[in-house]
């Protein structure tokens, strides 16, 4: 009892001792702030105004300095200020961020977003929301830098009547979401968000918007080659950023005019411009900025031949990239010291630079999604052919075993006439085998014919083109059709034959998706007889869809005005039931033409696997199948369409 008596008074004082520490630094840490900030913050304190306006016209001369916003963050959390809390961690987030403390910046915007939410303030939530994108795309996550945009202009938009700040973060979401189709190599695009904004911009007579813009513009002409619109825009600006003199906005557009300088084989009017921005980056303390204009450095005395310079200054570049994990300005630095080793001839460290900077590529392109949509199909390919070898396997074990026992059976009840029968019977199991092989193979290539990668790859791309343009009911209606139609492909491949009613469903799915693709243009029918019954009619699976391609890509797609496809079924006797596909195309001519003319040609084959799968449906029945495709062509003989004639047996 004495013992704990004793522990219990040794953590009281020691919690005592604590409290008085944490007094002592605080009232350290008071003593470092000016009497005029501390009057400001407390009469803000009492006050407690809600709008970002507000408390910006009173801070924004202190926001960059951390010691004071700490202050005035700390003194909020004491009070229970909530939206002053909020500005002031993102401010700080801010500024770490541009000091290249990535993590320290995403924890601070991020608790920002956590009390903007709790006190339900709309301005709060979507500056916490755009700096949290501005933080990620820095660090090349995309995809999440994305989403957060996207969350912040849904949510500005949605104000009845926006506030100045709702408008400039408007501006804001449409400039990171421009970087964004920026990084995923969209320039047109980016291009169209940077100029909405630019004119947003200066409507608000925001003159850091509008640099900040005419720099974006500039960077998507100069990555498409664009070289002189590059530089007006960067000109424009620099003039900006004089303007408001900003040091920041300076020293990035000085980098960028020496980068297209380089460009332009002007090493010297480069390094007029890089020189002086080393100290004056280092003072910004914006490491990305910094190992920019390091390597632009290295660059400039690479083309004057100065290479020991040229070396130092390159390294030292992808040092900063590298400490402060910036991998698209690694990449940038190996791709450049590789330029530096192949100036003097040295190929084999050209080559190992080069490698990084690959290696360096394959990762920037992994972390920014770049190839989700080819990991899908890769993937879906890679299941699909691992079954089939499976399902293979199995089968090859089955037959490997029936040979066994059929032999062994024979040889047991007479050797002539077992060794006989056995030859006979191995011979017919090859045939057999073979033709199953054969039929197998049919519909294997039919399935990669219905799921190719091109019509796999472009449903896709346009559904995340949907996405990224914030489309959702058009990307839910498309994503919904596609994903009816792959379920009905991959039903349809399992069996041999299905119901004409099936078929016909299929095909319609197929047309819808395809229809999406060319804008709603296509007038789609089918006309049936009515003495033809669809449920009692067996058609192989996925027969009509090979032609419809054709009818779609090569006679309709570079036709103008009026396009149509018109699929009409009707009874031909007893024995056969007749499907015509017309189209009001160019015609086979016309189309071969095209085809010859294209610089990448791709070889169709859906047409003649279909034929062969016909005439291997045929042979169950009593009566031949029949394929025609007939020209089409008006009174003065000109190419009107072709019509696609299937006889199909169905006795």
């Amino acid at each position: 009892m004495l013992n704990r008596t004793k522990t219990f008074r040794r953590a009281k004082q020691f919690l005592i001792l604590l409290q008085v520490l944490f007094w002592s630094v605080s009232y350290a840490f008071a003593q470092n702030v000016p009497q005029d900030f501390r009057e400001k913050v407390e009469k803000l304190t009492l006050a407690k105004p809600k709008t970002f306006l507000t408390l910006n016209s009173e801070l924004e001369r202190f926001r960059l300095d951390t010691t004071l916003m700490r202050y005035f963050s700390n003194r909020c959390q004491e009070v229970n200020y909530m939206e002053g809390l909020a500005y002031a961690l993102n401010q700080l987030g801010g500024r770490y961020r541009n000091m290249s403390q990535f993590q320290k910046a995403l924890d601070l915007h991020q608790e920002a977003l956590e009390i903007s939410e709790k006190v339900n303030n709309t301005e709060f939530k979507v500056l916490s929301l755009n700096m949290l994108g501005v933080v990620n795309r820095r660090t090349d996550a995309i995809k999440t830098g994305l989403d957060y945009h996207q969350k912040a202009l849904e949510m500005a938009e949605a104000v009845e009547n926006p506030s100045h700040h709702i408008k400039r973060h408007i501006n804001i979401s449409l400039n990171s979401i421009g970087n964004l189709y920026k990084t995923l190599e969209q320039y047109d695009l980016a291009i169209t968000q940077f100029r909405r904004a630019l004119r947003l911009e200066g409507e608000l007579g925001n003159k850091l918007g509008l640099a900040i813009n005419h720099q974006n513009i500039g960077e998507c002409l100069e990555l498409k080659e664009d070289l002189e619109g590059a530089l007006e825009n960067y000109r424009n600006s620099l003039a900006y950023n004089e303007e408001i003199d900003s040091d920041y906005g300076r020293t990035i557009c000085k980098n960028s005019l020496a980068q297209i300088y380089l460009k332009q084989g002007m090493p010297y009017a480069a390094l007029v411009l890089l020189e002086p921005l080393h100290e004056a980056s280092h003072n910004i303390g914006d490491f990305f900025i910094t190992s920019s204009v390091f390597i632009n450095t290295g660059w400039a005395h690479t083309e004057l031949g100065d290479y020991t310079r040229a070396e130092t200054f390159i390294r030292d570049g992808i040092q900063m990239a590298q400490n402060h994990n910036m991998p698209s300005n690694v990449l940038y630095g190996y791709q450049k010291l590789s330029d530096y080793e192949l100036a003097q001839g040295n190929y084999k460290e050209a080559y190992e630079h080069y490698r990084k900077a690959d290696e360096y590529d394959d990762k920037i392109a992994s972390a920014t999604n770049l190839r989700y949509m080819t990991d899908i199909i890769v993937r879906y390919e890679a299941e699909k052919k691992n079954n089939q070898i499976s399902v293979l396997a199995k089968e090859n074990e089955i037959v490997r075993l029936r040979l066994r026992k059929n032999q062994t059976t024979l040889l047991v009840s007479a050797l002539i006439v077992g060794l006989i029968s056995s030859i006979l019977y191995i011979l017919y199991r090859q045939y057999q085998s073979k033709n199953e092989k054969r039929v197998l193979s049919l519909e294997q290539n039919m399935l990669r014919s219905q799921m190719n990668p091109h019509f796999l790859f472009n449903s896709l791309n346009s559904i995340k083109l949907y996405i990224i343009n914030n489309e959702q009911k058009n990307a839910v209606h498309y994503l919904n059709k596609f994903s009816k139609l792959v379920r009905k492909i991959l039903e349809a491949s399992s069996v041999r034959e299905i119901p004409l009613s099936d078929e016909l469903e299929t095909v319609e799915l197929y047309m819808n998706i395809e229809n999406i693709r060319f804008s709603n243009e296509i007038d789609f029918k089918i006309s049936m007889d009515k003495d033809v019954s669809p449920d009692n009619i067996k058609v192989p699976s996925l027969t009509l869809q090979p032609f419809l391609e054709n009818a779609l890509w090569h006679g309709l797609s570079p036709k103008e005005g009026e396009k149509q496809i018109h699929l009409n079924i009707k009874k031909n006797g007893d024995h056969h039931i007749t499907i015509e596909i017309t189209d009001n195309g160019i015609g086979r001519t016309a189309a071969q033409a095209n085809k010859e003319n294209r610089v990448l040609k791709r070889k169709s084959v859906g047409i003649r696997i279909t034929k062969e799968r016909l005439a291997n449906f045929a042979r169950d029945y009593q009566n031949k199948f029949d394929v025609q495709i007939v020209d089409l062509f008006d009174k003065e003989g000109h190419p009107k369409g072709t019509k696609v004639v299937l006889e199909i047996p169905t006795v």
